[in-house]
């Protein structure tokens, strides 16, 4: 079944002339990135050309996707619009709340019985307003997304970062905050910076051990976790066209480690092939008569560095296995390097748990490859020394990797299947021991890896590779080994080698599903009532935020100076924390519990400017709070790194936090923070951190003439009596600056709406 005909009809019916126009307007060949975005400019066809990484633009994307942890808060504040049923079509998908303990039919009913409220608020909400609702066990978003809604030269946004997993079939996917998914909701333009564009040229095929994750461990590697922040990825070249579609997938999904907008492919023969392999042969029929659309102009390709802001070339036919970690996503070892690295940091050579699965690497492809190595420890009388995990990504795959027996090879090789949702790679992995805090060492073919995220100790080494390498690791129980070259000793004695892994695309037989959890909403949604218990602990109905006072900001006490890297989980953490994201006030205790104080090189204990005693941070601002008084968190560089999750800029909002001063922003962190009505502010002089001291007071001037463009300035009132004034430099436009006045985003969508 196809859905959302009639819209990429509509779609792909506009498409050759809004590019027609836009290459006049550009005046120059197009990258498939820029005529995606032309195409779905708000204001229908393009009349400039747009300066990348400058400009703002208007744009209307085709459809909106939401995991069930981000749809809570967006949705809550759906319900404050006013409109009587989403614009676009748009989706629930229940995949983040399920903890993985004990095994797959387990751990679901637990879930179901455990978030009963909340998943009775996201259905019935979705059922009121038009809106798609893929049950708790139906698979994780982004995978349950490829396989159902993904087109190619379509637009979507979606409250996760992972979002961009449907650019493996041409889309530009992009993850946001829950204010944005809010905006295109309710029929609103939805606003980004036009990205820089960089270009990965793809040669050769990829070989032996080498997979599609390689590509992105790799790309990682060369740009850093913040090389890709403001730009789109353009992946093409002959080598991009041998690659399979969830192959593709998987690297534009971790493209968000590397901070990137989005990624892309064009579409093509593998394209193809999957749409019809999904039952969405009628979508293939239509994309294959504007194919020549749905990808980059030849001249582009021929000599991308004339087009693109930077150009990286990979040579699939050389590329090496890679192993990224640990504590972050972009140190990429060749898996040649890899042991010698182990050795010498004094990493946990011997390794606890591999993992596959998750939105990255749980495709048909992923899981018979991984299948095949489980499948030669049986035949070679090996037995995991590790333990074992699976995490199919949706019911369509489990349903039918079950079916072809790869369940059960996993299961003789000594692996445990979880349910079809995140689990473990966001950590909901109820891991026996991880409260000892013992340093160990994991392997997953997840995305992130960053400290404590899968089970909440911050000494367990988490690495990132393809399902292949982490099925051979887990055989083998030392990350020293490398499947390429060395052998194992079997339980005969015998010094065995794992031959290369083998697999399919697509399943022979074809897919096949009983049930695969999805929910269409009511006809009439009008009689559907959405209750919230006051009294609830976990769902809160929302309070509009104060507007700006109209004057500039003064007395505010510095919060935390937070030290290093601060990401989405530091700020606003997940795990046990999952429970309350549609509860502002209870999820507001986790707020920074994880940013480490410069003053004293520890997390969660600040210094209270009003007593001088040391507390947790959230009791702290809530101390602030209580006392009229605002304040302002101070952070390093990439701030807001990771996750999309809209708590981290809602949470400082609502305990009074006013500004955030940092040397650099992590783009959606950013965004999140200006739709709630936050400062959200760059040192003009990155060196001006350094001058901050623990019991500072600012004072915020320039705000009764914030425009686009202008510097604010800051005065710290040191508690000696001594003051320094240093520049802020911010990217509000226009329209965001009324965001911040008007207390937030939400509160314009309301008054128009009630207008």
């Amino acid at each position: 079944m196809a859905f959302d005909l009639d819209m990429i009809k509509k779609v792909y019916g506009n498409f050759g002339t809004r590019i027609d126009a836009a290459r006049k307007s550009v005046g120059k060949p197009l990258t498939l990135t820029e005529k995606i975005l032309y195409a779905h400019l708000w204001d229908t066809s393009a009349t400039q050309a747009y300066q990348r990484g400058v400009d703002y633009v208007d744009f209307a994307p085709d459809r909106v996707a939401m995991q069930d942890a981000t749809a809570q808060m967006a949705l809550l504040q759906f319900m404050q619009a006013g409109r009587p049923q989403v614009a676009v079509p748009s989706t629930v998908h229940c995949d983040h709340l399920i903890q993985a303990k004990v095994g797959a039919e387990a751990d679901l009913n637990t879930a179901k019985d455990v978030n009963k409220e909340v998943y009775d608020f996201l259905a019935s909400v979705s059922d009121k307003y038009g809106i798609g609702f893929w049950k708790p066990g139906a698979g994780i978003i982004h995978q349950v997304v490829l396989e159902n809604y993904s087109f190619p030269g379509g637009m979507m946004i979606g409250t996760d970062s992972h979002t961009p997993n449907a650019g493996g079939l041409g889309m530009i996917a992009i993850g946001v905050g829950g204010a944005d998914a809010c905006d295109v909701m309710a029929g609103l333009a939805w606003e980004l910076k036009f990205p820089k564009l960089i270009g990965v040229k793809l040669t050769g095929k990829l070989s032996g051990w080498a997979s599609a994750k390689d590509v992105i461990l790799k790309v990682a590697g060369v740009l850093t976790v913040k090389g890709g922040t403001g730009a789109i990825v353009e992946y093409f070249g002959e080598g991009a066209r041998s690659l399979s579609a969830t192959g593709k997938g998987t690297i534009c999904n971790m493209g968000a480690e590397i901070g990137a907008t989005t990624s892309i492919f064009g579409y093509d023969e593998k394209s193809e092939i999957y749409l019809r392999g999904t039952k969405r042969g009628d979508i293939a029929d239509m994309a294959n008569e504007i194919k020549a659309h749905l990808t980059g102009d030849d001249e582009v390709y021929a000599n991308p560095e004339l087009y693109f802001d930077q150009v990286i070339e990979i040579n699939l036919s050389e590329l090496e296995p890679h192993i990224n970690g640990p504590f972050t996503p972009d140190l990429a070892w060749p898996i040649s390097k890899f042991a010698a690295a182990v050795k010498e940091n004094g990493w946990p050579a011997k390794l606890d748990v591999g993992l596959i699965g998750s939105c990255t690497n749980s495709s048909y492809e992923d899981i018979s490859r991984a299948a095949s190595l489980a499948q030669q420890a049986v035949d070679k009388n090996l037995i995991a020394q590790s333990e074992f995990t699976i995490t199919p990504g949706s019911e369509m795959v489990r349903y039918t990797v079950e079916r072809d027996g790869f369940l059960a090879t996993f299961g003789q090789m000594g692996g445990v299947v979880l349910a079809n949702a995140c689990g473990p790679c966001i950590g909901q992995w109820a891991r026996h021991g991880a409260e000892k805090q013992e340093k160990n060492s994991i392997i997953t073919s997840f995305n992130r890896n960053f400290a404590k995220r899968a089970d909440g100790n911050p000494n367990t080494h988490s690495f990132v590779a393809s399902p292949e390498i982490v099925t051979a690791m887990a055989i083998a129980g030392d990350l020293t080994f490398n499947p390429l070259v060395d052998t194992i000793t079997n339980s005969k004695g015998e010094q065995v080698k794992l031959d290369e892994p083998t697999g399919w695309e697509m399943p022979v037989k074809g897919f096949d599903v009983k049930d695969a959890g999805y929910q269409a909403p009511a006809e009439d949604g009008s009689k559907v009532n959405v209750i919230v218990d006051p009294k609830s602990a976990r769902l809160q109905l929302l309070e509009p935020f104060a507007a700006w006072e109209g004057t500039d900001l003064k007395g505010l006490k510095l919060l935390i100076k937070a030290k290093g890297k601060c990401t989405t989980d530091h700020i606003s953490m997940a795990g046990p924390w999952l429970k309350f994201r549609g509860h502002l006030d209870n999820i507001s205790n986790n707020m920074l519990i994880g940013a480490i104080n410069f003053a004293n090189d520890t997390a969660d204990t600040v210094k209270n400017q009003l007593t001088g005693e040391y507390g947790p941070v959230p009791a702290t601002q809530r101390a602030y709070k209580a006392a009229g008084i605002g304040s302002v968190v101070v952070g390093d560089e990439n701030y807001g790194e990771g996750s999309s999750r809209e708590h981290a800029a809602m949470e400082p909002r609502f305990l009074g936090v006013r500004a955030i001063i940092v040397k650099s922003f992590a783009r959606i962190h950013e965004t999140n923070l200006k739709k709630q009505g936050m400062l959200g502010l760059t040192f003009a002089n990155p060196a001006d951190y350094d001058k901050i001291q623990e019991d500072d007071t600012f004072d915020i001037l320039g705000l009764n003439s914030f425009t686009p463009g202008k510097p604010l300035t800051v005065i710290l009132n040191h508690k000696d009596g001594s003051t320094d004034s240093f520049e802020v430099n911010h990217t509000y436009n226009e329209q965001q600056i009324k965001w911040f006045q008007e207390g937030a985003a939400l509160n314009i969508i309301r008054k128009n709406m009630a207008n």
